[in-house]
């Protein structure tokens, strides 16, 4: 008879020397994202909270971005979205070419560099509407609608784009290449699990995590700088995070392109499928973003201030280096009930915590100051407006 015998974890202490001398492994990392209340939580936390001290300075970033929601509708029906649309429904709308104009400019001259595009997943997959609207647009793709849409501002704004689309082929990454300077796509988590029947992505065919990792392995070897991230609190497992964060860090170990991970967590609303699932809580978050920290080491490692309410200086002793796209002239479109912190804010809060707020573009300081990251175009852009370390230059218009 054959006898299962249960596999032994690593103990924390071990699991916590081991992320300490920069060397965490897989079963180390399993152990410290079950740190508990008390001794181990506060030794996760501050050992996380060193690192970064040690590879980032006490300096916290922010891009100051517009918000360009180009469609909303989308082809996913994921469990936890209240953004996405089915044509026809009531709020359903594709941008035009004019309106995304108008909030680009309209950003630009309240000192913003960044113009955020969000849309659904290949949305003309699946209403005849959206293949008509694009038909009117001069275009077959959403995709294609989209890079016109990139080009426009770039080349009419001061403003950089970051487009943020979902699944890309290696043609569609190469046009965005041209005006983009970064591109994003959350891989959310590993889990094939999540896509059975009952879990949030049974019905979001581009939410499989093998072609969320072509893509960001494709953006990977066109040397683009890339935005990624996991969303927690969505019915995965512990060990699952911990697996996402891997599958992250070997890509950027691959090709040096991962320019920021994002810990996103999950927020019940009232029009969701998920709307009585349970919230990850403040200390689940932070013991993630530790972790995540401490296995990516000099990654720049992000969380929503936005969608930690006002604890969300508390996450700065957790590890993080970076606060993400803040708006002063848009909302959140993803999540339209959690305001972003006013910047001013914003700087005063991180600095109670000790740490000075500083203004990038939407391509990190690192890669700004490396011209193989960008086209010829986009590199030029960059550099004017950049300093000498890679930060945002000085806004005219101030703090917002």
């Amino acid at each position: 008879m054959n006898i299962m015998i249960p596999k032994t974890r690593i103990s924390f202490d071990d699991a916590l020397a081991c992320a300490r001398e920069g060397a965490i492994t897989r079963d180390a990392a399993r152990t410290l994202i079950r740190a508990r209340d008390g001794r181990e939580f506060d030794s996760l936390m501050r050992a996380a909270a060193d690192l970064r001290d040690r590879l980032k300075g006490r300096a916290v970033t922010y891009s100051k971005k517009v918000f360009i929601p180009l469609t909303n509708l989308c082809r996913d029906y994921c469990g936890y979205c209240t953004f996405r649309k089915d044509a026809g429904q009531p709020g359903a709308r594709t941008m035009t070419p004019d309106e995304v104009l108008r909030v680009a400019e309209a950003g630009a001259r309240l000192g913003c560099k960044e113009a955020l595009f969000s849309l659904g997943d290949r949305p003309e997959a699946l209403f005849p509407e959206m293949r008509a609207t694009l038909a009117h647009l001069g275009h077959r793709t959403t995709l294609s609608y989209l890079a016109e849409m990139c080009r426009r501002v770039f080349e009419e704004t001061d403003l950089l784009p970051h487009a943020n689309p979902g699944l890309m082929g290696r043609r569609d990454l190469e046009t965005l290449r041209e005006t983009n300077p970064s591109v994003g796509l959350m891989l959310e988590n590993v889990s094939e699990r999540l896509m059975t029947e009952g879990m949030p992505h049974s019905n979001a065919p581009d939410k499989r995590p093998a072609l969320r990792l072509k893509t960001m392995e494709e953006a990977g070897r066109l040397r683009i700088p890339f935005t990624t991230g996991i969303l927690i609190g969505i019915g995965e497992t512990l060990d699952e995070r911990i697996d996402s964060l891997f599958a992250i860090r070997d890509l950027h170990e691959r090709y040096g392109h991962i320019q920021e991970v994002i810990i996103q967590n999950f927020r019940r609303k009232p029009d969701i499928a998920m709307r009585d699932h349970r919230e990850p809580t403040l200390m689940d978050h932070a013991r993630t973003i530790a972790v995540a920290r401490l296995v990516l080491r000099e990654m720049n490692v992000q969380a929503p201030p936005n969608l930690a309410d006002d604890d969300y200086p508390f996450l700065l002793r957790a590890g993080i280096n970076d606060w993400g796209g803040i708006s002063p002239l848009t909302r959140d479109y993803i999540n339209p009930e959690k305001p972003w912190p006013h910047i001013d804010a914003l700087a005063r809060r991180s600095k109670d915590e000790g740490f000075e707020l500083k203004e990038r573009l939407s391509i990190y300081p690192e890669f700004a100051v490396k011209d193989e990251f960008m086209s010829g175009a986009v590199a030029a852009r960059v550099r004017s407006m950049a300093d000498e370390r890679g930060y945002a230059k000085a806004s005219k218009t101030g703090v917002i």
